[in-house]
């Protein structure tokens, strides 16, 4: 595999198992360019350890005053010469490929697997957790997968060039033979205690990117309530942790590399103070005691890599663990799915809460609690990433959605977060996105109620382009929180989905505008089914037909306002007002009796929804300062 190949038509499928084997597996899947570098790196090093003997044979030849055998002995180191400076630049040309080829394998299984769950990805790992494994997890698995063929081909050096001085000079080679994997082996005590250091030091680097991330996310909002020095103190202390588990993971690497000093210069001396005691005895020449005295100082370098394999394991095992915690998640889909010519149609029906979104209707859902609205919201799309059989999929007509694949699922349910996303871009690049072609992006902007944002961005671009050329910063950031809001619509109801899945999606947009969004919604949407989490009166009022949802269950269905007098649980959610006394269920009043008014606020409330003019309910006033432009 060279570079000019990627990216890989096919990652493959990861052994996701542990860490350790889904390091096996990378391994595997590189083995000719493993092949490649072994080979190169035993060229390297053996044509370091030859040196040597060439070095040997030329002091040999200087004492027997021999000029033919010096001029061989230069020609041998000349030809050894070439041979380090080919063998090292192909080593690390091949070994260069297969950490990028390793990172780019590792970084397309991720994006693919975020492409598969979605934003349930975010709820089964942290976030930071997330952007560890994409950055520098993928860096560190790669460094592994590289440095295991430089040390496999350091290894066979060491024994090959031990066993050659056993044969050549064996008064000397049987100590060699006997330090050498002493030296080697003398650090692993040290080892488990560096990588518990660097475990440590990893997880508190994860936890003080995490909290950088969301601290960046939610800039603007700490700014509005002067929160900037509450969470950078937090910052300061999160990084200051990392900094001093960084410094005591150091300390004993520091220390493991000081004994692989340590250790073969206490072997080189044992050797040259055994040669010179033999070379005094005549039992051995100088060239031989020279040629073994170069041996063992060279056989440093290659004995480097011990201690570079033990570093990148030790630091690549936590991050492979971590990413096939990330590809091990599933989400249970038939990659088959059905015919497109076979697409369900029907009423849309979740069995664990009861609730269901009827053919071609506007239906709104109230939840007290938004965290299970926008985990429900997930569920009626299938983004939830979930256990084989743990609970019954949404159905569509008759249809699973787990048994369709993911890419038909997603045409016929779309899902709007809540806080959906906008990526930088000119705004005709944000709605090139796939769409039934029934509705065109003029109709969409409209029925989102985005003429003031269209006129925004004309205004802030600087050479006067049209809104559809004007350039979208990172997020929408230069835009407010109710002009991205519609801007985000307006993209869902282009896509003009079988079934469109809204999460709040009027909720930092003011009342009058959120009334004219309303009725461009209904207008839009008409025929097609919709679903929209709201608790606004104004949306209420507009749909077809709202269900209460209360602790993950459907307590009652009906019209807003059919629902407002009847049920005291519904009025204190949309109200935001307490709950009536007497209970949840219907109130004992005589039918067509309107409730009895306990604050201004009710009465504020049902003004409202029967009117929808200027009279808004409590908390909509503040929703009016959320569209100020940024």
């Amino acid at each position: 595999m060279n570079i000019q190949d990627l990216p890989f038509a096919d990652p493959g499928t990861p052994d996701a198992r542990s860490g350790p084997r889904f390091l096996l597996w990378l391994g595997r899947q590189q083995l000719g360019g493993q092949f490649a570098a072994l080979g190169w790196g035993l060229l390297h090093f053996l044509s370091i350890a030859a040196l040597s003997y060439g070095t040997g044979y030329a002091v040999e030849a200087v004492l027997d005053g021999s000029g033919a055998r010096l001029a061989l002995a230069g020609c041998l180191l000349f030809l050894f010469g070439g041979a380090i400076a080919l063998g090292d630049t192909m080593l690390h040309r091949r070994a260069v490929t297969n950490w990028i080829t390793t990172a780019a394998r590792v970084q397309q299984l991720l994006a693919r697997k975020t492409a598969l769950l979605g934003s349930a990805l975010t709820r089964r790992v942290a976030a930071g957790e997330v952007v560890a494994v994409s950055t520098g997890d993928v860096e560190k698995i790669g460094w592994f997968v590289e440095a295991l063929s430089r040390f496999s081909a350091a290894a066979l050096t060491v024994l090959t060039v031990c066993v050659a001085l056993v044969v050549w000079v064996p008064s000397l080679g049987w100590i060699v033979a006997l330090g050498i994997p002493v030296v080697a082996l003398a650090v692993l005590p040290l080892l488990p205690r560096a990588t518990r250091r660097a475990d440590v030091q990893r997880e508190k680097a994860g936890y003080a990117t995490e909290l950088a991330s969301d601290t960046v996310a939610g800039l603007r909002v700490l700014r509005g309530i002067g929160g900037e020095e509450l969470f950078l103190d937090r910052y300061r202390g999160a990084s200051q942790e990392v900094r001093g588990a960084a410094v005591r993971s150091a300390r004993m690497w520091s220390l493991i590399a000081a004994a692989q000093v340590l250790l073969p210069g206490l072997l080189l001396i044992a050797v040259v103070w055994q040669g010179v005691h033999l070379a005094r005895q005549g039992r051995i020449s100088v060239g031989e005691l020279v040629g073994v005295y170069s041996a063992v100082t060279l056989l440093n370098f290659p004995l480097r890599h011990f201690e570079e394999i033990a570093m990148a394991y030790s630091f690549s095992r936590p991050s492979a663990k971590r990413a096939a915690r990330v590809l091990a998640l599933t989400r249970d889909t038939d990659p088959g799915g059905l015919r497109p010519d076979a697409l369900p149609r029907g009423d849309l029906y979740d069995p664990v809460s009861g609730l269901l979104a009827r053919q071609g209707r506007l239906t709104a859902v109230v939840c007290g609690d938004p965290d299970a609205a926008g985990r429900l919201a997930d569920r009626l799309g299938g983004h939830a990433a979930r256990d084989a059989g743990s609970t019954p999929s949404v159905l569509l007509g008759s249809v699973p959605l787990d048994d369709l694949s993911l890419e038909t699922a997603r045409t016929l349910v779309l899902v709007q977060d809540k806080d959906p996303v906008l990526l930088s871009g000119t705004l005709r690049e944000v709605l090139a996105v796939p769409a039934s072609g029934t509705v065109g992006t003029a109709e969409a902007l409209a029925a989102a109620e985005c003429a003031d944002v269209l006129d925004a961005l004309a205004q802030q671009s600087a050479d006067g382009a049209e809104p559809m050329a004007a350039h979208l910063t990172e997020r929408g950031r230069s835009l407010s929180g109710g002009q991205r809001q519609r801007l985000a619509l307006a993209r869902s109801l282009f896509t003009d989905p079988e079934v469109l899945v809204l999460d709040e999606p009027t909720s930092a947009v003011d009342s009058h505008t959120e009334a004219r969004i309303a009725e461009g919604l209904r207008a839009l949407r008409s025929g097609r089914t919709t679903v929209v989490f709201t608790s606004s009166p104004l949306l209420l009022d507009r749909a077809d037909e709202v269900v209460l949802v209360h602790a993950g269950k459907v307590t009652a269905t009906g019209s807003h306002r059919a629902l407002l007098h009847q049920d005291s649980r519904y009025r204190a959610v949309v109200t935001r007002g307490p709950e009536d006394p007497t209970g949840p269920g219907d109130d004992t009043r005589a039918p067509g009796t309107p409730p009895t008014p306990r604050t201004s606020t009710s009465t504020s409330t049902s003004t409202s929804t029967s009117t929808s003019t200027t009279v808004t309910a409590p908390g909509e006033a503040a929703r009016e300062e959320l569209e100020e432009p940024a």
